[in-house]
């Protein structure tokens, strides 16, 4: 067992010998028999224990076994009690969750303030087994038939190559002692109901399953390896990004085959689900301005693009007043406001970012503010009003344009459709006397 152990540690590139590894004690049989082995073969080891208080008494005596086991093998120990009921209901989530939270914020805080190079966890073969059958059923697709991984950042498996028979035996053949988890005896988790009832099924059917599946989940993980790298090379040729905006290009996205498995692994990652992909699927053809939203994510389908934003909470202000002898503007966007009076020697910039307008024409506070549905306007250079919204169709703007689009007004009349084109009753002409200029900053 013990050559097993620093062959798995080895060939898996899990850690060194110089390494300080942090080991997760709870008292049962795997992490026992994980601490025993590592001292043995002579790692250099730390131990944490976790006591959420979940069993009453047995919780207790765990602790109490931990700390016996640490002081006659003259192993640092450190200990955390939780009020783990406590967290579950504040954060509204499982007890499982609860102290899965807990157990790996306190571990990371030990990783960093004690400068351990890896947390070490017994999760054996059986563990592992279990995990694909859960994913199985709840189903995760590929990515979660490749088991528990042996290693992942700083956590670290160094038992996975052994069977919980294999973990028992050496225990029994090596007189070691450790605690039972009477919750591990129940059948009302997923995970004990698989261990309990479906494995026995199955080690009747195959009794050497544990193996085969163990070659399987092996082959998987290699199979998953080659499909991230066509999905990721997949995600470089038709994502493009525009600062906070992820934009996914429709046509491209189209040529792609099978489209569904590339669109969910997309889009799974700003929280859409399989629903959500059909019904994106259906309307990639359509019209543009269709939405579809996660709990975190919007998507809006225009023209060209699929656009990914994050979801924004309202905000409070719908608009912004800009006094007559005001400077400069900070949000929500940052401007310069100069009153031009000396006129002899003016540019008149054609920036897209710069309006200037005729001054003694503006009625104070200025406001800004977004678009609204009615809105209209004269652009620079004609003579007849039109729809703001008639404005945006010819000029192509998305949904997600027309609704980032600030509009600068004096009362009730539009003065510049900010950072794109003035009103031509606010132009400058040879009746100016004074120009209000106002600048975009970037």
């Amino acid at each position: 067992m013990q050559e097993k152990l620093e062959a798995f540690i080895s060939e898996n590139n899990l850690f060194c010998k110089n390494d300080r590894i942090l080991i997760a004690l709870s008292g049962g049989v795997d992490s026992v028999v994980l601490a025993t082995l590592m001292k043995k073969c002579n790692y250099s080891i730390c131990l944490a224990h976790c006591n959420f208080h979940l069993r009453e008494e047995e919780s207790n005596r765990d602790e109490a076994f931990v700390r016996s086991w640490a002081k006659e093998n003259n192993v640092e120990l450190f200990v955390k009690e939780f009020d783990t009921y406590g967290y579950m209901k504040e954060n509204k989530i499982s007890l499982e969750m609860a102290a899965r939270d807990l157990r790996y914020q306190w571990f990371d805080l030990l990783l960093k303030e004690h400068n351990f190079s890896y947390l070490a966890t017994a999760h054996h073969l059986n563990d592992s087994i279990e995990t694909f059958f859960i994913n199985l059923l709840r189903g995760t697709g590929i990515a979660g038939l490749h088991g528990i991984q042996a290693k992942n950042d700083k956590i670290v498996r160094p038992l996975l190559f052994a069977t919980r028979e294999e973990i028992l035996n050496y225990a029994k053949e090596n007189n070691i002692t450790y605690v039972e988890d009477s919750t591990n005896a129940e059948t009302k988790f997923t995970r004990n109901k698989i261990r309990h009832n479906l494995f026995p099924i199955l080690k009747e059917i195959n009794p050497n399953f544990e193996n085969a599946l163990k070659k399987d989940i092996e082959y998987l993980n290699d199979t998953e390896f080659i499909f991230r790298r066509e999905i990721e090379k997949a995600k470089s040729e038709i994502i493009e990004r525009e600062n906070d905006l992820i934009k996914i290009n429709i046509s491209k996205l189209l040529s792609l085959n099978p489209m569904k498995i590339y669109l969910y692994e997309i889009l799974s990652d700003f929280g859409f689900n399989e629903s959500n992909i059909s019904d994106i699927i259906q309307c990639l053809e359509d019209v543009s301005g269709k939405q579809f939203f996660s709990k975190t994510h919007r998507i809006v389908k225009d023209r060209e693009y699929l656009f990914i934003e994050e979801r924004k909470e309202n905000t409070t202000n719908d608009f912004y007043l800009i006094n007559d002898e005001q400077s400069s503007l900070i949000s929500p966007l940052r401007m310069q406001i100069e009153v031009m009076r000396d006129l002899k020697f003016i540019n008149i910039s054609k920036e897209k970012t710069i309006a200037m307008l005729d001054y003694d024409l503006l009625k104070f506070p200025l406001i800004l503010r977004k678009w609204r549905q009615g809105d209209s306007f004269v652009p620079f250079g004609m003579k007849k009003e039109k729809k703001l919204s008639d404005y945006f169709t010819s000029n192509k703007y998305s949904l997600l344009d027309k609704e980032n689009q600030w509009i600068l007004c004096s009362e009730d009349k539009i003065l510049w459709i900010v950072g794109e084109r003035i009103d031509d009753r606010f132009r400058i002409s040879n009746k100016t006397k004074n120009i209000l200029k106002i600048e975009i900053e970037k």
